[in-house]
């Protein structure tokens, strides 16, 4: 008796026939390179310390993240999260608040005491000028190769700018004592209160097969103000430094005036009115537009009862009072003077115009040079033109942020790390760039971002307890599930489910899947419905 067509096995039948030989394009599974990845400056791979974290495994999360970053619980705090405005899923509810898990991350570590051993030691010596966030995160990543690190810092403590230019309010002292800690615990040897002098002759000393330059814009700029009262003008990085040093210059009156736009203003005048000024205001020559300041930073400004005349500059300081110029915007949409001047009441000025580095000794070296805004010129391998002599930060042309300057310390220590061995590092090629319209996002529910609570505005005012509280573990993991896994699979089964003709294999949880193309028609539908863009449509070979 003949079987039925539908469970014969003989030549005729589609097993035997592949139907995959009318195919004209191919599916593949790609690997994409999330937008947050792309935008970090510390080139974190968020996606893949977020896809542990959701998995409620905080511990993994926290070792992928310091893989790139050693300090997640402070720049969870300060990082301006650039990932966040590039996060695919703010074009559905609200981007996922990134920075506030990694900061849970980083807390979590510090709580648990998390560390990191180094690497086999190499026998090569760095050394690092500078122990801010540049030359910390050097540091790490040169241990993390086995390279002995001594670390030169002329401050009388680790941390740099993160602790002389960024208020208590924003990062509080023992998280940043505690990431230093840990760096310094993988074998990083500190040099305190030590001005270097001259570069040659101390690596000649000391037999060290490279230098990486971090130094911070410690040096403020200055504008030639009259002022009947010299002691009426002060620069924000001194007001900040002296309250870290506990020593703050006492106000001169109760008003006080910060001259500036960036975030070093709003930290000034907010620092003032924790000081006691009874009026903080802040004078600008630009736009609310095109300051510079971060949109947070200056809701919690203005919060906090901090004002800023627009399109002003001061032009005279007298006892009491502020002379300042009214400023236009020209067709170019550039600031210039009206001759319009008005007075406001100020019994002190603080300048807030921008800094800039020392970095007179590292002019004494063969072969370095400085462009005309006084920054060190250095190559793709961020070596200067002395060899073996690298610099970063601050020191180099680029956005002067924390995160960036984290992101120069790691790119440093790959280059110096091939470069004491004879060799040369290539950044890795990049991936496509996992796009919004990649996605299908009517698979993902609805569910709104988390806001971090914070500080009730009456202690904010008085005292320098840390604003933003962080996330708990409850909301972080729910913080962490928002994420869309844009362009690399998350092993949703869509593919498997929509293929009509069963070419998708499952290869276990964690494994993926993969094509069989004997019977894969090229259909496309498996890439039409993959939520997150991991499956790519190609021409079919041959």
């Amino acid at each position: 008796m003949k079987k039925p067509f539908a469970i014969t096995l003989d030549v005729s039948t589609s097993l035997a026939n592949h139907t995959g030989s009318w195919r004209t394009s191919r599916p593949v599974y790609v690997h994409r390179l999330p937008p947050c990845n792309d935008a970090c400056p510390a080139g974190e791979n968020i996606q893949g310390w977020l896809n542990k974290a959701e998995e409620g495994d905080y511990e993994a999360a926290w070792r992928i993240l310091v893989r790139d970053n050693p300090m997640p619980a402070v720049h969870g705090r300060v990082c301006y999260h650039p990932c966040e405005s590039a996060c695919n899923r703010a074009r559905l509810d609200a981007a996922v608040s990134i920075h506030a898990v990694e900061r849970f991350l980083g807390d979590e570590a510090l709580k648990r005491g998390w560390m990191v051993p180094p690497g086999a030691d190499t026998g090569k010596k760095v050394l690092i000028i500078g122990a801010g966030p540049s030359g910390l995160s050097a540091a790490w990543h040169l241990r993390l190769m086995g390279h002995a690190v001594d670390v030169i810092e002329a401050g009388a403590k680790a941390g740099g700018m993160l602790r002389y230019g960024i208020p208590r309010y924003r990062l509080p002292r023992e998280v940043l004592d505690g990431e230093i800690a840990r760096i310094a615990a993988m074998g990083v040897n500190f040099t305190f209160n030590h001005k270097v002098e001259d570069l040659g002759a101390l690596m000649a000393e000391k037999g060290h097969d490279a230098a990486f330059v971090a130094i911070g814009a410690h040096l403020a700029r200055r504008t030639n103000i009259p002022a009947r009262d010299a002691g009426r003008i002060l620069d924000a990085v001194s007001l900040l430094h002296a309250v870290e040093d506990g020593a703050p210059p006492p106000l001169m009156g109760r008003k006080v005036v910060v001259y500036g736009g960036g975030n070093t203003a709003l930290d000034a005048a907010r620092t003032a009115r924790r000081l006691g000024a009874q009026d903080a205001v802040i004078v600008y020559r630009r736009t609310r537009e095109q300051m510079p300041a971060h949109e947070e930073e200056m809701r919690e400004a203005e919060e906090e009862g901090v004002r800023v005349n627009w399109l002003r500059t001061i032009k005279e300081v007298d006892e009491g009072e502020i002379l300042i110029e009214k400023m236009r915007l020209n067709d170019d949409g550039w600031p210039e003077p009206t001759g319009e001047y008005e007075k406001i009441a100020g019994d002190m000025v603080v300048l807030a115009l921008g800094q800039q580095t020392e970095s007179d000794f590292l002019a004494r070296l063969d072969g370095v040079e400085f462009d005309r805004n006084g920054v060190v010129k250095v190559d793709a391998s961020m070596m200067t033109g002395h060899p073996g002599v690298f610099a970063g930060g601050d020191m180099v042309p680029s956005e002067r942020t924390v995160t960036v300057a984290t992101g120069h310390g790691k790119a440093a220590a790959r280059n110096i790390g091939a470069y004491v061995q004879g060799r040369t590092w290539r950044h890795p090629e990049r991936p496509e760039l996992a796009r919004f319209e990649l996605l299908n996002t009517w698979y993902y529910d609805d569910a709104p971002a988390t806001v971090q609570p914070e500080l009730d505005l009456a202690r904010r005012q008085a005292t320098f307890e840390e604003v933003v509280k962080g996330l708990d573990e409850s909301n972080a993991l729910f913080e962490a599930r928002r994420c869309l896994s844009c362009g690399n699979c998350f092993e949703c089964d869509n593919c498997y489910g929509v293929c009509p003709d069963n070419a998708v294999k499952k290869l276990g949880p964690g494994k993926g899947y993969v094509f069989d193309y004997d019977f894969c028609k090229g259909c496309g539908l498996c890439a039409e419905e993959c939520p997150c863009g991991a499956i790519a449509m190609v021409p079919e070979e041959g």
